[in-house]
C-alpha cells in the first residue's frame, strides 16, 4: 500500500525537490504539496494523506500550531519535520505532538529515503492489533532509530562539506563547476571537486561533462533533488 504524503514547504524549489524526492521512495506517493500553513489545512481537508513532511517555519505561521490544531480536532496523521530548526525544546515539543523523525536542512535524497523507508518500517511494524510482548514493542520502536552517521572520507571536513553543499543547493538546476564552487566556499578548484565528486558518490549530486568549443569537456554538478528521475 502506497504510503501517502504531503509536502509543506514555503521554498517552492525546496517543495519540489521534496516532492521529487519521495516520489524517488518505493511505496511512497506525494499527495499534494503546500506552501504556508492556510493550504496545508485546505489539502488536508480536500486530499487523503498518510504522512506530512512538515517545514517548521511557515510564511503564515510556525509548523508546531499546525500540528496542535491537527491534534484538537482528532487528525492522528504522522509527521516527518524537514527544518533548519536545532532548538532542542522546538524537537521536544515536536515529539509530543506527533513528530515521528526529523530531518535537518539541507540534506540529501539518502537521508530522506532511509527515514522514510524506517517510518514504513515502524508503520507496518505498528499496524498490527496487540503486541505479542515487550520484544514486539521494542522492535517496532527501533526501526525509527536512525543509524550512526558515516564517517567522511579522510581529508574531508563537515563544515567545508556543508559549505560546499550549500553552495550546489544555491546553484538551482543551472548547477555550478568545481571552480565556481571553490570561489563561493573561498577553497581551490581542486578541494572543491573532491567534496563535489564526495557529494556524486553518495547520491547527492549528479555530474554532467560540459562540452566547450576547446579543450576537455568541464563537469558541472547539481544537486541530486534538482534532476528529474
Amino acid at each position: 500500500m502506497t504510503i501517502r504524503v504531503l509536502v509543506v514547504e514555503d521554498d517552492p524549489v525546496a517543495a519540489d525537490a521534496h516532492k521529487l524526492y519521495v516520489d524517488r521512495v518505493d511505496g511512497f506517493a506525494a499527495a499534494a504539496v503546500a506552501h504556508s500553513l492556510a493550504e496545508a489545512k485546505r489539502r488536508l481537508d480536500d486530499t487523503a494523506v498518510d504522512l506530512i513532511l512538515l517545514d517548521l517555519y511557515l510564511p503564515d505561521g510556525h509548523g508546531l500550531a499546525l500540528l496542535r490544531q491537527l491534534r484538537a480536532a482528532g487528525h492522528r496523521t504522522d509527521v516527518i519535520a524537514v527544518t533548519s530548526a536545532r532548538d532542542l525544546q522546538v524537537v521536544r515539543e515536536g515529539v509530543s505532538l506527533g513528530v515521528v523523525q526529523y530531518v535537518l536542512k539541507p540534506f540529501a535524497f539518502p537521508t530522506l529515503r532511509d527515514r522514510l523507508l524506517r517510518y514504513a518500517d515502524f508503520r507496518a511494524a505498528a499496524s498490527g492489533g496487540e503486541a505479542g510482548g515487550q520484544d514486539e514493542v521494542d522492535r517496532a520502536m527501533a526501526a525509527l532509530r536512525a543509524p550512526a552517521p558515516a564517517a567522511l572520507p579522510k581529508g574531508l571536513a563537515a563544515p567545508t562539506l556543508a559549505a560546499v553543499t550549500d553552495a550546489l543547493r544555491a546553484a538551482g538546476t543551472d548547477g555550478i563547476t568545481a571552480a565556481a564552487t571553490g570561489e563561493a566556499t573561498g577553497t581551490s578548484r581542486i578541494t572543491a571537486r573532491r567534496y563535489l565528486e564526495h557529494l556524486a558518490d553518495t547520491g547527492s549530486a549528479v555530474r554532467t561533462p560540459t562540452y566547450g568549443q576547446v579543450g576537455r569537456p568541464e563537469l558541472r554538478y547539481r544537486w541530486a533533488g534538482f534532476v528529474r528521475a
